[in-house]
C-alpha cells in the first residue's frame, strides 16, 4: 500500500486517508484532557471561600470548564484552592494537605490574604503569602475576589497546562517526588526546611552575646 508522508517518517498514513487523519501530538491530547478535567479540593479558610461557593452556582457554572467536581478528599483533587486567611495554625494542615494529592497537581491564591497576608498582613498570626510554603501556580488578586476573577484564574490555569511537556514534567520522571516537610507550629511557625539556618543564627547570636558579656567583664575589671 502507497503511503504519504507527513512532516516525518513516523507520521506516515495510507494515501487514501490523507485529508481524512488528524495528526496530533500525545502531549496535546494529555494535556486536553487534563485541563478539562480539574477537580479541585474543597475546603475553604475564610470569606473568599464564599465567592468560590458561588462560582459553584448556576448563574456561573464552573461545569463548563469540567471543574464542577469539588472533591473533599486530597486524594482525589488536583487543584488546590488556598481562598481565604491563611494562619500560622492551619499551615501545618495545608502543607499536609498538599503532600497527600496525587500528582499532577496545582495551587491556586486565591485572594489578597492568601497571595501576600492582606489586610492581616502584620498580624502575629497570619503567613504573608502561601507560597512561601507552597509552589503557586496561579494568583487571582482581589479582597475577596469576584467569581469572575475565580473563572479567569481557572482559565489561566488551563492555558499554562496546554505548555506543558511531558519530557519535562516532573511528575512523569522515574523516582519518587520529594514531599515539603510540615511546618512545626510551636511558639512561632518553623520551616523544618530553614532549621539549618535557624540553627546557624541561633549559634551565631549566641557566640556574640558571649563576646560581648566577656568585653563588659574586661572593661568592668
Amino acid at each position: 500500500m502507497e503511503k504519504m508522508n507527513i512532516n516525518s517518517p513516523d507520521n506516515s498514513i495510507p494515501v487514501e486517508l490523507a485529508g481524512q487523519v488528524f495528526i496530533t501530538p500525545v502531549d496535546q491530547i494529555y494535556n486536553w484532557s487534563r485541563r478539562n478535567s480539574i477537580w479541585p479540593m474543597f475546603f475553604g479558610l475564610a470569606c473568599c471561600a464564599i465567592e468560590m461557593i458561588v462560582t459553584a452556582a448556576s448563574r456561573y457554572d464552573i461545569s463548563r470548564f469540567g471543574s464542577e467536581v469539588m472533591r473533599p478528599s486530597p486524594r482525589q483533587a488536583d487543584l488546590m484552592i488556598i481562598s481565604g486567611t491563611v494562619t500560622k495554625k492551619m499551615v501545618p494542615q495545608i502543607v499536609r494537605l498538599y503532600n497527600q494529592m496525587a500528582e499532577p497537581k496545582y495551587v491556586m491564591a486565591m485572594g489578597a490574604c492568601a497571595s501576600g497576608g492582606g489586610p492581616f498582613k502584620e498580624g502575629y498570626s497570619v503567613v504573608s503569602g502561601i507560597d512561601r510554603y507552597l509552589p503557586v501556580d496561579i494568583y487571582v488578586p482581589g479582597c475577596p475576589p469576584t467569581p469572575q476573577a475565580l473563572l479567569n484564574g481557572l482559565i489561566s490555569l488551563q492555558k499554562k497546562i496546554d505548555k506543558q511537556m511531558l519530557k519535562n514534567a516532573p511528575w512523569y520522571k522515574k523516582g519518587a517526588i520529594q514531599e515539603i516537610p510540615v511546618p512545626v507550629l510551636g511558639p512561632d511557625l518553623m520551616d523544618q526546611r530553614m532549621y539549618e539556618k535557624i540553627k546557624e543564627h541561633a549559634s551565631q547570636q549566641a557566640r556574640e552575646s558571649e563576646q560581648d558579656q566577656s568585653a563588659s567583664s574586661e572593661v568592668a575589671a
